[in-house]
């Protein structure tokens, strides 16, 4: 999903944004489906059983990217424009909380924008939620997972994921189609399954404390943002 309206000059380059845990304090993909069963009228313990499902499959040492593309079975037959409305409702009430988002690392975001950078969000989870996300911060792309959708309605099967290696696969694409320089930009990772993402450009910034990323932040004189927001040298 690439939802650019005007594309800065290629020279200033690109800033890549994990979303989950890395903009945001949360992993969107959980809270909303916990906030769109409650949406649909389902009881508090359809919830816990479909996480239950997909944390046995985890546990079972299913690859994470596999146990992303099983959570969008749990919207197979789901209307589509339905889920997206559901959609911008949990993310006014999540704003609403007042600590949806890194203070931080929104600061980065605009510091990149207003420097000339295309802004790009880059998550596995899905445009119902995160389009939200985008509008609010200003990004100028949107690289998400991809449902399908048949008649209206998800099928389960996914079009387009977007985790770990297909994240970085997405950002080299992006660059190419758009004569971005990996040298001209930054990207932003919480999570380990993050590292083929800040590999794909020349200022790689990890947020939090990951080990997998601390140790390659400290072998490799990468920047770091705290959990907590403050910046901090890597250990």
């Amino acid at each position: 999903m690439d939802t650019a309206d005007t594309v800065p000059d290629a020279a200033t380059g690109a800033a890549f944004f994990d979303v989950d845990e890395t903009l945001i304090t949360v992993k969107s993909m959980f809270r909303f489906l916990a906030y769109y069963y409650r949406a649909c009228g389902l009881p508090d313990e359809k919830y816990a059983e479909s996480v239950g499902w997909l944390n046995d499959m985890l546990a079972s040492g299913m690859p994470r990217a596999q146990a992303n593309l099983k959570y969008y079975e749990l919207f197979a037959g789901h209307d589509a424009d339905r889920v997206a409305e559901i959609g911008e409702a949990w993310f006014a009430e999540e704003l609403d909380g007042g600590d949806l988002f890194r203070p931080s690392v929104v600061s980065a975001l605009d510091a990149h924008r207003a420097d000339g950078k295309l802004v790009v969000l880059v998550s596995g989870s899905f445009g119902a939620c995160l389009e939200p996300v985008r509008r609010h911060v200003g990004a100028d792309v949107l690289l998400c997972t991809v449902p399908e959708i048949e008649a209206g309605r998800y099928t389960g099967r996914v079009l387009t994921p977007m985790i770990g290696e297909a994240k970085a696969a997405a950002v080299h694409e992006l660059m190419a189609a758009r004569g971005l320089r990996p040298e001209h930009c930054h990207a932003y990772g919480d999570h380990s399954s993050d590292l083929p993402l800040l590999e794909a450009v020349g200022d790689p910034v990890v947020v939090g404390d990951d080990p997998v990323l601390l140790e390659h932040a400290r072998l490799r004189s990468w920047r770091r943002l705290s959990g907590s927001g403050v910046p901090a040298q890597a250990r």
